[in-house]
């Protein structure tokens, strides 16, 4: 009866029994216990769980693929920088560090949008912070579409930083609060992410070799204004605890008290800043394989620049993948304990990248990287609604997104500025460095439930 006990205790999300938790093999009790259908275990483990009716499903998968829209906008934009760099710099007439700003005034939106968010979300509804958010994309699409002059095409960077910070921090802070299937969801979310980094390369290439080629940002535009659309039609400018009622979770359970947040609290929390950090390294080493590799492809692997940006495509393609097709794995493993495997298996292919001279070797391997880097993501967020305070957890979620949005950025550009002296082959030494750095920063992330409701 006591383990039982103990079970319920625990968030619902995951239980793995350890040794306080083994139950003595002599009592009656104790065998039924372990030899108890599943049937018993969901009840068991779900008491909580408000149940719902088919009205309120609906409404949640509604909410959901406004989400899912909004994240695919997010991977568009953060894969489309890679196949156009080469064609930004011969128009332009910049080298690696100048056109690296992009990045730079990108992070500086980035950070912005982090810190403008918590304090928004005590003073703005979820559903209008959404949708403003969403303007500052459309915005920096209109501005990049003619072409302007690069000062003015970079500083638009800063605007669709804003937005995307804000948005990707809502969006995961939101599925992070829900009780129904969080994992899946946040699996499809950033599955979603991977959509939209998949196709935009392929769009982008073929802009690439044309004479309008800033036309792209056009498609963008219009992806940005049905974004902003649906999260007007959906969410209405609602808070995010009429959302929640509306599909039938627990506002003051999923959302946390009605106490505001504060920075002083959330970045009071040691876990926070190690999970900010991780983010931050991931991001970076994600976008700056897709946004740098078509230049490497091209430059060391004599790529045809026709051709080169569908590597990139792969990439994100291999992301969209692993985040939905290894959810199995995931769960069979453990979600702490992939990640090790995962990120090993990653180092190991970056050698076969850097190592092997061989363009078709090199794209495989770039995909497979993709698809094992690609529910790292989720899987970060699933367990930073795990450990922290449920009270803390939208707002926390929120820097630790925007935060590491920032990354996205930061190292790209640095990426760019040592390419600018030694040659884009300095890639893959990099790439190693954050991956190994990234594999530090999970072993000192906490691994049991520390959170108290």
């Amino acid at each position: 009866m006591s383990s039982s006990v103990e079970l319920r205790s625990l968030p619902h999300s995951h239980y793995e029994p350890g040794p306080s938790h083994q139950v003595p093999p002599s009592t009656p009790d104790s065998k039924d216990a372990v030899e108890a259908p599943s049937s018993q275990a969901v009840s068991v483990t779900t008491p909580d769980v408000p149940s719902r009716s088919k009205k309120q499903v609906f409404q949640e998968r509604i909410q959901l693929s406004g989400l899912y829209w909004c994240l695919f906008l997010i991977g568009w934009n953060d894969a489309t920088a890679g196949p156009l760099i080469p064609r930004i710099q011969k128009v332009y007439n910049v080298n690696f560090a100048v056109v690296s700003l992009i990045f730079v005034l990108a992070c500086v939106g980035f950070i912005v949008g982090a810190l403008i968010n918590v304090p928004l979300s005590n003073r703005l509804p979820f559903g209008t912070l959404l949708a403003l958010a969403s303007v500052c994309q459309v915005i920096a699409y209109a501005i990049q579409a003619p072409a302007p002059p690069f000062p003015v095409f970079a500083a638009s960077f800063v605007l669709s930083g804003v937005g995307i910070a804000i948005q990707d921090a809502q969006a995961n802070g939101y599925i992070a609060s829900l009780k129904h299937n969080p994992e899946i969801k946040m699996g499809l979310l950033h599955g979603a992410y991977g959509a939209g980094a998949l196709l935009s390369p392929l769009v982008a290439t073929q802009f690439s070799q044309l004479h309008r080629w800033s036309f792209h940002y056009l498609v963008s535009l219009g992806i940005a204004v049905s974004n902003t659309v649906v999260l007007i039609s959906i969410f209405r400018f609602k808070t995010q605890d009429e959302c929640l009622q509306s599909v039938g979770e627990a506002p003051g359970e999923a959302a946390g008290s009605t106490e505001h947040p504060s920075f002083k609290q959330i970045l009071g929390m040691k876990t926070v800043h190690l999970l900010a950090f991780f983010i931050l390294v991931y991001v970076g080493m994600e976008v700056t394989i897709g946004g740098w590799i078509v230049t490497y492809i091209q430059d060391v692997r004599g790529g045809n620049p026709s051709t080169s940006g569908y590597v990139s495509a792969g990439f994100f393609g291999g992301l969209m993948v692993g985040r939905i097709a290894l959810l199995w794995l995931n769960s069979k493993i453990g979600e702490r304990r992939v990640m090790y495997l995962y990120s090993v298996l990653a180092i190991g292919l970056e050698l076969v990248v850097w190592l092997v001279p061989s363009l078709i070797a090199d794209a495989v391997a770039v995909s497979i990287i993709g698809v094992l880097l690609g529910p790292i993501y989720p899987i970060t967020m699933n367990h930073t609604g795990r450990v922290l305070p449920r009270r803390l957890l939208t707002g926390s979620i929120g820097w630790i997104a925007g935060f590491g949005q920032a990354g996205s950025a930061v190292f790209p550009f640095i990426t760019g500025a040592i390419a600018s002296k030694t040659g884009i082959k300095a890639l893959h030494p990099l790439l190693i460095s954050m991956m190994a750095l990234m594999l530090g920063l999970w072993a000192l992330v906490p691994g049991a439930p520390l959170r108290v409701d």
